[in-house]
């Protein structure tokens, strides 16, 4: 019997929400540390650079394992193994929080980092197999917005932590504990794709709803007579659109991440904000860019028919703009500094969000995981700069110049969205082969 509509639709919605608060659980075990980090240094005399050091290892080893991860998790049911990744990074965030040593700490944060590659991949397939191209802005969009959600949520939870235990190891335990409950959440919620439901491929079903004609054909035998490694090779490894995007999303992070991981250290340090007051303001970075996702997805989809990389320029434009004025302006005001930081938010979350989409698309759904593994094993490289890096040039040189590599981060990750325009138009694929 052929599936209502009705049934279809409410599917869709249940993977969406599943996938979104299943990422907000994986962030709260992953951004948690940043709140940590000033009471960490007080506490156990660990100093910048060694606190730099733990987000470049963790951030490294997190881009490969989400490269890794993306080539299986095209493969695999994401309700299994999303949930089984969410777990192990609690297990792994109880252990650090029991540490006092720094070898045991960072052996800790290396295991949450490789399984934190668990958290995406599933995320990415489910998307691209229960959303069809011409919507997958909005969608990812909306998805998406669980990256700032769930950093903003751990950067107030933890602030309330640290006020009312006054002991950073509580940064972790309570996260840890919410994490385990979401595990179970995802493996409740989650199933695979609508095939294996009994429903037909998304495209068929998208077609039919909007009245629309499509050459079909079935995809799962077609993908049957491919080898794997040759699909990799065509939609992702040769593909110089796929790897120009990369390249974008490593300069994109330099600036997301050195924002997002020293924030409140730089506030508390250079500003004079203390470490509790630095967690709600740095949350504006987060939340305000829950709006800049959303604005991004409708753009693509409504305005720039399905050329999110036009938005990313635009964005990235923005940023630049943002970051300058940010760095000429001396105050130390709260709400001021509050202010260029959710506007900041609002304009690096723009590209953040598309980039998925963008790689999902040019690979079609499938390889859309492993193109988003690539994509995400060069932006989690730049903590090469954002970790060890920040954290030398705070320490050695000033926060200033910190800025100056921020502004020209920016500006290059705006050029090369510009090189994106001519290496994928349009990025959108809408035929069942």
């Amino acid at each position: 019997m052929e599936p209502t509509n009705k049934s279809y639709e409410y599917w869709r919605m249940r993977i969406l929400y599943s996938t979104m608060f299943g990422y907000i659980f994986f962030y709260f075990i992953r951004k948690n540390l940043s709140m940590a980090m000033p009471l960490i240094e007080s506490d156990l005399g660990i100093g910048k650079q060694e606190l730099g050091l733990f987000l470049t290892l963790h951030g490294l080893l997190y881009g490969f394992s989400r490269f890794v991860n993306g080539i299986i998790g095209d493969r695999v049911n994401p309700r299994w193994f999303m949930a089984t990744g969410l777990f192990l990074c609690a297990v792994a965030n109880f252990g650090f929080g029991m540490s006092s040593s720094v070898w045991i700490m960072g052996i800790f944060w290396i295991v949450n980092a490789w399984f934190q590659g668990m958290g995406f991949p599933p995320c990415a397939k489910s998307l691209t197999h229960w959303f069809a191209a011409e919507e997958r802005g909005v969608k990812f969009s909306i998805w998406n917005t669980s990256h700032s959600i769930g950093a903003g949520l751990v950067f107030l939870l933890n602030s309330g932590v640290i006020l009312l235990f006054h002991d950073w190891r509580y940064c972790f335990f309570i996260p840890g504990m919410i994490a385990i409950f979401g595990a179970i959440f995802l493996f409740e919620r989650l199933r695979d794709s609508p095939e294996t439901m009994g429903l037909e491929p998304i495209e068929i079903y998208y077609a039919k709803k909007h009245g629309q004609e499509i050459e079909t054909e079935n995809e799962k035998t077609e993908q049957g007579r491919e080898r794997w490694s040759r699909i990799l090779y065509e939609h992702v490894y040769s593909n110089p659109a796929i790897w120009i995007i990369s390249l974008a999303n490593f300069f994109v992070y330099v600036v997301r991440f050195s924002i997002l991981d020293w924030a409140p250290t730089f506030l508390k340090q250079a500003k004079g904000i203390d470490v509790a007051q630095s967690g709600v303001v740095s949350s504006c970075y987060e939340l305000i860019g829950v709006i800049g996702m959303l604005c991004s997805g409708l753009l693509m989809d409504k305005i720039f028919r399905g050329h999110g990389s036009k938005v990313c320029l635009l964005y990235m434009l923005g940023c630049t703009i943002t970051m300058g004025l940010f760095w000429f302006t001396d105050s130390s005001s709260v709400l001021a500094n509050a202010l260029f930081l959710a506007v900041l938010g609002f304009f690096i979350y723009g590209p953040q969000c598309l980039i998925g989409v963008i790689a999902a698309n040019i690979a079609t759904k499938k390889a859309a995981a492993a193109a988003n593994g690539l994509t995400g094993i060069f932006g989690y490289m730049s903590v090469i700069v954002t970790g060890w890096g920040v954290g030398f040039i705070a320490e050695k040189y000033d926060w200033n110049i910190v800025f100056l590599c921020l502004i020209g981060a920016s500006f290059t990750a705006m050029l090369l969205f510009c090189f994106v325009l001519n290496a994928a138009a349009p990025e959108q694929q809408t035929t069942v082969k």
